[in-house]
């Protein structure tokens, strides 16, 4: 009877603690999906998702941050491109997303001309303002302005001598384009007013054109998916402190959604004991990087404390502050906050091959185990 005690003993904290990765595939399969259509501008992608979280958000049982509702509410202007988009040069047509890319400031048109090379990148056609951009990758997006030229970045292994271009491109520019912030929280037992913070972006690049959008599965999909769960699991096992869950429109387009909450709390930031940001965490055989880790030495000596006990990560590597996700606004706040993501793994970034089924997810388990202990000796 002793034996099997304490073999349940080992079990339990397993069984309560881990999370189920096929979950996670459904929530990034969802998010990823042609229906959210890369959760942009176009297609009403950006809502969708947003509706999607927020179902998520009241299925857990989450209390809303913002009176009786879950979602904040703010707009901003964003260069759209909803629907032709075709491109051919000296006579060859190329696929929109896979061969090339418009740049995310262009005026959409029906035009043609011939060619000037600038440089071995760069070539023009001054009278018709449109710019032609060689490169090796094709990373997209998102603009507030709209410029009075048409840009195309073009792969450039495809393209050979240059000479004429015919471009039949649509955009939309939306001044007001309205979207929200989705924000829950699960009270506290003991620290109600004292809060810890998981943050995480729900939007992506949208859509380019009506045939091609951008799946965002590691950008940020991952990030969200692994938010959801942390929510699920502290909405059934309420902490010490209230564990706070946002996810933020906008980030794609500027870090805009997390710089309007920081602008119009639905919290007071100074109550917030420890923010942790998560954005690409859909890999990590090579560990994780914590941004702010400088700034946060006791905190993120802590972070390595508990990972070499329990032996979660790989590495987890130190990087001084950056204004490269939805932790930064809470920083210049003077939140204490960290932005983590993984290292290793897929290289698609910003582009159309960041697709669901090239997460390994490697080390999602482990940064679920490795919050939760986190978030508990934070509050001990």
């Amino acid at each position: 009877m002793k034996k099997c005690l304490i073999i349940l003993c080992l079990i339990i904290p397993r069984v309560v603690f881990s999370q189920d990765i096929s979950l996670a595939r459904s929530i990034v399969d969802t998010l990823t999906s042609k229906t959210m259509w890369g959760r942009g501008y176009t297609n009403n992608g950006l809502k969708k998702a947003a509706n999607y979280i927020n179902a998520q958000f009241e299925a857990y049982g989450l209390n809303p941050m913002n009176g009786q509702i879950f979602k904040q509410s703010f707009s901003f202007p964003v260069n759209t491109f909803p629907g032709s988009m075709e491109l051919s040069i000296n006579g060859k047509s190329f696929i929109a997303g896979k061969d090339f890319i418009v740049m995310p400031e262009s005026i959409g048109r029906k035009v043609s001309g011939k060619l000037e090379q600038k440089d071995s990148s760069v070539f023009i056609s001054s009278a018709n303002r449109i710019v032609m951009v060689l490169k090796d990758k094709l990373t997209w997006s998102v603009s507030n302005k709209q410029a009075d030229y048409t840009g195309v970045e073009v792969v450039r292994k495809l393209v050979e001598n240059p000479e004429t271009i015919y471009i039949n491109i649509e955009n939309q520019f939306i001044p007001d384009f309205k979207t929200e912030n989705i924000a829950g929280m699960v009270k506290g037992t003991k620290e109600p007013d004292s809060f810890l913070v998981f943050t995480a972006h729900y939007d992506h690049l949208g859509g380019m054109g009506s045939q091609t959008y951008f799946p965002g599965a590691n950008d940020n999909a991952s990030g969200v998916s692994l938010l959801l769960n942390m929510a699920r699991h502290y909405a059934a096992n309420p902490a010490p402190y209230s564990i706070a869950f946002i996810c933020f429109a906008a980030e794609e387009a500027g870090l805009l959604g997390s710089k309007y909450f920081t602008e119009q709390p639905l919290i007071d930031l100074k109550k917030i004991r420890f923010l942790v940001n998560l954005d690409m965490i859909g890999t990590g055989d090579k560990g994780i990087t914590v941004v702010n880790a400088e700034y946060h030495p006791k905190e993120f000596t802590l972070l390595n404390e508990i990972n070499e006990q329990h032996k979660y990560l790989s590495k987890i590597n130190p990087r001084g502050r950056t204004a490269n996700s939805d932790h930064y606004f809470f920083s210049e706040k003077g939140v204490p906050a960290f932005f983590i993501y993984t290292n290793g793994g897929i290289k698609a970034y910003h582009d159309v091959n960041d697709l669901p089924e090239t997460l390994p997810f490697t080390e999602y388990n482990d940064l679920f185990n490795l919050f939760l202990n986190f978030n508990q000796k934070l509050t001990e």
